[in-house]
């Protein structure tokens, strides 16, 4: 099974998740949760996996229950994980280490604003400002959770992915969509990005997760947006935001009524942030968590420890317990750093459609900005079509081709490197970001 990778700048990384981070009190906040009672689908989904899946990456990852391969000194895999569906990968080869029902396809939450992101991201520089206007802020779902952000105000592109990624802003996702050329051409081209992704089991429906009838993804599909958004500087610098500050209102501008002092917001992972019941994960980084009736908790996160870097998603647990999402989480990953050495991949990550697998590992790789940011804070993938295409070689259903795609930007020009290969700085994220999260 051929290696891939992806690349990750340390030198970027400390630039920019260091501009974020406030070393402030954490407040109390809700967490995201999205209540969708007229948009879901009219049952529960089964409790039970369907007897055929997809087979991509693997054969067995298309079959039901654990799959793993255990070597010699290898740790059994948890036993109280009560997930319908979950993946623990290693982010910089590909290789699936464990897998239970990898490819069912779920209800995703607001995991699925980590493929909102990648598709959007590059298509406008941080530092764009935009003036939301009362249509940019129809059609939010009932319940859903938002930032705050107000009609007639104006806000950056920074401050709107604050709110998409630190307090899952369904708000913030429609005002970025208008920017889009709107909710429907942003869900086609997030499904299209999909489809380049080779993340089959996903439909979309709503570019904010929110539920709807038949937006559906997978782990193994949140896994592949997970890594495919952790290649751009600017979705590694928002995921592993703890906390910043986000825009009060002008005084006088909301409907006459007093200006509102900037907030304080903090990021709803609690592998990131800690909780009552969970302790904030040694080596997290990101990425997206997500909650709606319908999909019940979903988690993605990467984390990284003694060299290695392990992506793991978690699709609703059955224990309801508080936090179960993370507790469930944290255990596959503390699996998964104890296991990596010793177990044989179940399967892989396959590549993004057009990556020449061929290619050697690290060529030219970069990590520049996008066109007009000036300042090196961009999204570092880009696509003449405008979004991030990332190339590969399609994987046939047994998925035994290789991961790869460096693709970056430098001197504000889009420059499409063929290097074949995703690399992830082992040294990534680093001591000292970590530091100020325990």
């Amino acid at each position: 099974m051929p290696a891939s990778k992806m690349t990750i700048r340390r030198s970027s990384l400390i630039a920019s998740a260091a501009l974020l981070l406030v070393s402030l009190a954490s407040p109390s906040f809700a967490d995201d949760t999205d209540t969708s009672p007229e948009e879901s689908p009219s049952a529960s989904p089964s409790a039970t996996p369907p007897a055929a899946m997809s087979t991509l990456g693997g054969e067995r990852l298309g079959k039901p229950g654990n799959q793993v391969n255990l070597g010699a000194g290898a740790p059994v895999l948890p036993a109280d994980v009560t997930a319908r569906s979950w993946i623990v990968a290693d982010a910089e080869s590909g290789d699936v280490l464990a897998a239970h029902n990898a490819h069912w396809r779920l209800p995703p939450a607001s995991t699925l604003k980590m493929l909102f992101a990648d598709t959007v991201l590059p298509k406008f520089p941080r530092t764009t400002s935009h003036k939301v206007a009362p249509a940019d802020l129809a059609g939010i779902g009932a319940g859903s959770s938002v930032v705050g952000i107000k009609e007639n105000q104006t806000y950056t592109v920074h401050d709107l992915w604050l709110g998409v990624f630190l307090r899952s802003g369904n708000d913030a996702v429609h005002v970025l969509s208008a920017m889009n050329g709107g909710v429907r051409e942003t869900v086609k081209d997030m499904q299209a990005h999909a489809d380049d992704l080779q993340a089959l089991d996903t439909h979309v429906v709503s570019p904010d997760g929110y539920d709807a009838r038949g937006q559906v993804s997978s782990a193994y599909d949140l896994t592949l947006f997970a890594r495919s958004g952790l290649q751009k500087k600017d979705f590694r610098e928002y995921c592993s935001t703890v906390r910043a500050k986000f825009p009060g209102t002008a005084a006088g501008t909301a409907k006459g009524k007093a200006g509102r002092a900037a907030s304080e917001i903090q990021n709803t992972n609690r592998l990131l942030t800690g909780d009552t019941d969970v302790t904030a994960y040694q080596g997290i980084a990101g990425v997206k968590n997500g909650n709606t009736t319908n999909a019940g908790a979903t988690f993605t996160g990467v984390a990284e420890r003694g060299g290695k870097v392990l992506l793991v998603t978690v699709m609703n647990p059955e224990k309801k317990e508080h936090n179960e999402v993370y507790k469930e989480a944290a255990q596959l990953l503390d699996w998964g750093f104890q296991a990596a050495d010793k177990v044989q991949p179940v399967g892989e990550l396959v590549a993004p459609k057009g990556v020449d697998t061929t290619a050697q590992p690290g060529a030219n790789a970069s990590d520049g900005a996008s066109p007009g940011t000036g300042s090196g804070s961009g999204t570092g993938t880009a696509h003449p079509s405008t979004k991030p295409v990332a190339a590969s070689a399609p994987a046939g259903r047994g998925g035994t081709s290789g991961i790869g795609v460096a693709l970056g930007l430098a001197a504000g020009f889009l420059v499409l490197l063929a290097a074949g290969v995703f690399l992830v700085n082992r040294r990534w994220p680093l001591p000292d970001l970590m530091r100020r999260r325990r």
